[in-house]
Order: structure tokens, then C-alpha cells, then sequence
């Protein structure tokens, strides 16, 4: 097997644990609750990747510490947003609404930093924003009553997607002055500890230690967020950028199907369609958007940063 094939293969393989997540969080979440439960899969993924990248993090200074940290307060912004808000939506449709993430960041590269944005960007955008409208305001309602209806855990996980898309661009710019080594254990450390001290303040804080709950924090931690870190940063030096962000879409899919085959969760012609524009935004604006436009930020885009696990 070759290390291009391998890579591909890896790829998609790291996409599936990413997409199986939201399920077993979305379990877990019945017997811990949401920033707890980030606490403790977080530190244990940041103590392993300290272990991993040890000699990367043997000489930082105090501006990778600031851009680490910086990053990392975004990261837990998205993570506490996401897993908060998938107490109270469906694991497809959080999947989903946070991949609006990816076609955010040349949104926000354009207003605060300037950054010039190829035309199918606008594109993959406007059909994103249609999804995301499809799948979180209900049918019937109109006006103003139609927006008062949409689910509470929906409006957190777009809260969450505007989180990552932050979290992607800030990481971009770290990993290009820092390494991407050592920006990847202070992110996750610096989330890691903000969760601890969030928990206590902005929730009722309970954790049983169960089968599900323990799967839960080996499978996102060890696997979903260690692991598929490391193997990443390995395949994507043998994978074009174009073909990273195809396996990527994956992602909400393969939480779609796990969450058919687990929790018996259908999707409706309305929200099934969204779910569809959602997609295709992200295709458009991944693989079009990037032909004549390879800018180092952007291609960060393709990067799953907001994924569940």
C-alpha cells in the first residue's frame, strides 16, 4: 500500500471516529454533564499529546504561549457551545450546523482581516446560510414567529460554528509562526482548563463514571482528538488540500448514519435538504473556492477543528 493510498484511507478513517462521536456524546450527556464531561476528555487528550510533542514544548516562548492560549480560548468556546447545545438538538443536525464553521472562516478573514475571498467562497456561503435556515426555523410560522421557534440547543451550535471558524483562523496564523505541535497541546490544555474552571460556575456539575461515559472520554479523547491529531498531521503531507477537505465533508454524514443506526434518527424533507445545501457549501467553497485562491488561512478551512471529538 502506498503512503498516498494509506493517507487517503487514514483520512477517512479519522473522519468516521470524528462523525461517531456526536452519538456516543450525545449518550453520555444523559449521565455527564456537558462541560465536565469536556474537562475530563480534554485534559486526558492534552496530557497525551504532552507526551507525543514533549520536545516541541520544551522551548516556547511567550508569544506561542499567547497564540496557544488565544487559540485555545476559542477552542473552548466551541466545544462547551457544541456539547451544551447537543443536550438538546440531534446529533445530525449538530454535525451539520457546526460544519457551517468551515464556510465562515473566509467570512471572518474578510471582515477583520481583510483578506480577499474567491467568488465561489460567496457561493458555498449563501448555500450554507440556506441550509443552516432549513434546518434550524421550523415550516408554518410566519415572520418573526417562525425565528422564535427555532431550538435553543440549535441557536448554541451555530454559536459554537462562529467559535471553530475563529478557532481555525487563529490556529492557521499560530501553526504558521509556532508549529503545529506545540499550538496543538496549548490549545487543548489551555480549553482543558478553562472547562474546569467553567464548569462549576456555568452548570450543575455531575459525572457517573458509566460504561457509556468512560467510552465516551477514551473514544474522544484517546482516539478522536490524540490520535486523530497526530495521524493527520502525518496524512496530510501525502494529500492534496482538495482531497482533505472532500474526506472532511464525510464528518456530518457518518454522524448522520451512526446516529440512523444507533438512535433511529430521521431526517425530514426539510431538514434532510438543509442538511444537503450544508454540504454542498462546504464543497463549493472547499474545492472551488481553493483553485485559484491557495491562501494559507483558508486552506485551514479544511482542517475539522469543530469536530465532536
Amino acid at each position: 500500500m502506498t503512503r498516498h493510498l494509506k493517507a487517503h484511507l487514514l483520512l477517512v478513517l479519522i473522519t468516521f471516529i470524528w462523525g461517531s462521536t456526536f452519538v456516543l456524546i450525545k449518550q453520555a450527556l444523559a449521565e455527564a454533564s456537558p462541560l465536565l464531561l469536556n474537562a475530563v476528555r480534554m485534559s486526558l487528550a492534552a496530557i497525551l499529546l504532552a507526551i507525543f510533542y514533549r520536545k516541541h514544548l520544551s522551548c516556547l516562548s511567550r508569544a506561542a504561549l499567547r497564540a496557544g492560549a488565544t487559540v485555545g480560548v476559542f477552542l473552548f468556546l466551541g466545544y462547551a457551545l457544541q456539547t451544551t447545545g447537543l443536550e438538546l438538538t440531534t446529533p445530525s443536525k449538530s454535525a451539520f450546523l457546526t460544519g457551517v464553521s468551515t464556510v465562515l472562516v473566509p467570512l471572518l478573514l474578510l471582515i477583520f482581516w481583510k483578506t480577499k475571498s474567491h467568488p465561489w467562497r460567496a457561493v458555498g456561503i449563501a448555500l450554507a446560510l440556506a441550509g443552516l435556515f432549513l434546518m434550524t426555523v421550523p415550516a408554518g410560522p410566519q415572520g418573526w414567529a417562525a425565528f422564535q421557534q427555532v431550538n435553543r440547543g440549535d441557536l448554541l451550535t451555530i454559536a459554537c460554528a462562529f467559535a471553530f471558524a475563529f478557532q481555525i483562523v487563529t490556529l492557521g496564523r499560530a501553526s504558521e509562526r509556532f508549529g503545529f505541535e506545540s499550538i496543538a497541546v496549548l490549545q487543548i490544555a489551555v480549553a482543558a482548563v478553562l472547562m474546569i474552571v467553567a464548569a462549576p460556575i456555568l452548570e450543575h456539575p455531575h459525572f457517573r463514571p458509566s460504561p457509556i461515559v468512560l467510552a465516551t472520554i477514551l473514544v474522544t479523547g484517546i482516539l478522536g482528538t490524540a490520535v486523530a491529531f497526530t495521524v493527520q498531521a502525518w496524512a496530510q503531507q501525502f494529500t492534496p488540500a482538495t482531497h482533505t477537505a472532500l474526506i472532511f465533508t464525510l464528518e456530518p454524514v457518518f454522524a448522520w448514519l451512526t446516529s440512523l443506526v444507533y438512535l433511529k434518527e430521521r431526517l425530514g424533507v426539510r431538514v434532510g435538504l438543509g442538511a444537503l445545501l450544508i454540504l454542498a457549501g462546504v464543497l463549493v467553497s472547499e474545492l472551488l473556492g481553493q483553485v485559484a485562491q491557495p491562501d494559507r488561512d483558508l486552506d485551514r478551512a479544511s482542517e475539522p477543528a469543530g469536530s465532536a471529538g
